[in-house]
């Protein structure tokens, strides 16, 4: 057991182990819900069969052992790149004082309003917004906008009438960047059956890198927001808001969400179409009989 002769000594022994200590916490909380978990579990199950066996008389697993040894970090790095990672980048993105709390614009209120619409005509929909880790390469997997972020243009984008409407919308600072963009889907196993495509390319994105993600189911209209892997289902549109004014630093102020619009109803396909057959004639006047036609 060592002994301290100095104060000094103390001291740094304490900080040694804290270190070492957050560093293995972080690890533990880096694995903890993923699928490396399991894959961890049993790296260290087989380490202690090693340790605990008597090698000296199994010569040939001694023998593979020894020699695969040296290759295992460069094998742990392989399978577990993803989540080193998203580990580096939580990291730098901890360190970073670049970032203030006056990040953002308002615009980001138009994001909560439009999940609100979409929650209550069950407008499937799925937005993700940038932060420290550019998403360029999804940002050119959809069709380029380079537009304000605004209410109005997020309904139009997501109607399901609309081209656009599948696939992911980007937004970089107050501007929509793309939209239908492909997202790489969640590959982990122990997420719930009941996530259909969007929820799981909303987690996959957020696995990757820092985005947030705000998806409103289809079937349910349910408000879900996902952020470093995890998702939270269910939200109203206060909870949307508080979660979205906590993530990126700032007040976002209570907004009246608009007049719900009826998203099947297009009046303007409808006078277009020459294919629909015309409406029936109606009498103007109560008594009076519809003319017939010829």
């Amino acid at each position: 057991m060592p002994v301290f002769t100095s104060w000094q000594q103390g001291v740094w022994a304490a900080l040694d182990i804290f270190l070492v200590a957050l560093i293995i916490y972080q690890l533990l909380v880096m694995v903890r819900g993923t699928r490396a978990a399991p894959m961890l579990a049993g790296l260290v199950v087989v380490v202690l069969a090693f340790y605990l066996l008597p090698t000296e008389k199994l010569i040939t697993l001694n023998w593979v052992v020894s020699h695969v040894l040296p290759y295992v970090v460069f094998a742990l790095i392989v399978v577990f790149q993803s989540e080193i990672r998203h580990m580096l980048a939580d990291l730098g993105r901890r360190l970073s004082f670049l970032r203030t709390a006056s990040a953002g614009s308002d615009a980001y209120d138009d994001i909560v309003l439009a999940a609100n619409l979409f929650s209550q005509n069950q407008t499937g929909a799925l937005i993700v917004i940038e932060r420290e880790i550019g998403l360029r390469t999804h940002i050119e997997s959809g069709v380029p906008l380079d537009a304000r972020l605004s209410y109005d243009l997020l309904a139009t984008i997501f109607r399901p009438s609309a081209p656009l409407h599948d696939g992911a919308v980007i937004i970089q600072k107050d501007r929509i960047a793309a939209a239908a963009c492909f997202l790489p889907l969640s590959m982990n196993p122990l997420l719930s059956t009941q996530l259909g495509t969007r929820h799981r390319a909303a987690i996959g994105i957020t696995e990757e890198t820092d985005a947030i993600a705000v998806v409103v189911s289809e079937e349910t209209g349910a408000i879900s927001l996902a952020l470093g892997g995890q998702i939270e289902r269910d939200l109203s549109a206060d909870q949307l808001r508080e979660r979205l004014g906590s993530e990126l630093r700032r007040y976002m102020a209570p907004v009246t969400p608009p007049t719900p619009i009826v998203m099947h109803e297009e009046p303007d396909t409808i006078l277009d179409s020459g294919l629909r057959d015309p409406a029936p004639e109606t009498a103007s006047e109560p008594g009076k009989k519809a003319e017939q036609r010829p």
